[in-house]
């Protein structure tokens, strides 16, 4: 629960910066401000709601367009001056149409994965003689997807043993190889997580 009184909203006229988060993308999608009935009401309501300065009134997100943000979290600062929000966007969240007020498209971060699946694409459109990602490509799909279930395979045996840097090692293969098939396949791990959401019941 937020306590508004130990929020410090004097650096802004007894406001406080609100961050925005896509709960699943973990994409950044706008700021606002909030005083202490736009958090009331937030967390009553359940929808993301703030002050808006130009209006000098309350202001829930989606209000017209019907794109609201479904609240699911919010956390303070360390300095208390800030607001963390999560939320589930209800389409678009700029007004401008756009999926944030920075005009990105929607995508999910993978931190490190993401770097990988980069670096993967550039080996299968910029092939060279040294690549190993190249060669597989390459081979073609049928070769890809034959790797993938030898690595698969040694997973399965590592998994039986009691070595854990050697059950890694082979994990880490597999999850290698299996972001190699899926660009063979024309697509990333972000299309499967797609899929998996669909299932969450």
């Amino acid at each position: 629960m937020i306590n508004w009184n130990e929020l410090d909203s004097e650096k802004v006229n007894g406001m406080v910066p609100a961050i925005v988060q896509d709960a699943n993308t973990m994409q950044v999608l706008m700021m606002g401000y909030m005083n202490q009935e736009a958090i009331e009401k937030t967390l009553a309501t359940r929808k993301v709601t703030f002050f808006s300065r130009t209006k000098n009134r309350l202001w829930t997100k989606g209000e017209e367009s019907g794109n609201f943000l479904e609240l699911i979290d919010m956390k303070v600062d360390c300095d208390k001056d800030s607001l963390l929000v999560t939320a589930n966007p209800v389409g678009p969240t700029c007004h401008k149409g756009t999926f944030t007020c920075w005009n990105q498209e929607q995508t999910t971060s993978f931190g490190f994965v993401n770097h990988l699946e980069k670096t993967i694409a550039e080996r299968k459109n910029n092939p060279s003689e040294d690549s190993y990602v190249a060669s597989l490509f390459a081979k073609g799909i049928n070769k890809i997807a034959q790797k993938v279930g030898e690595e698969a395979v040694e997973v399965v045996i590592e998994a039986k043993d009691d070595n854990d840097e050697l059950f890694l090692d082979e994990a880490a293969d597999l999850f290698f190889h299996y972001l190699i098939l899926l660009q063979a396949k024309g697509m990333r791990l972000d299309d499967v997580l797609k899929v998996l959401a669909t299932r969450v019941k």
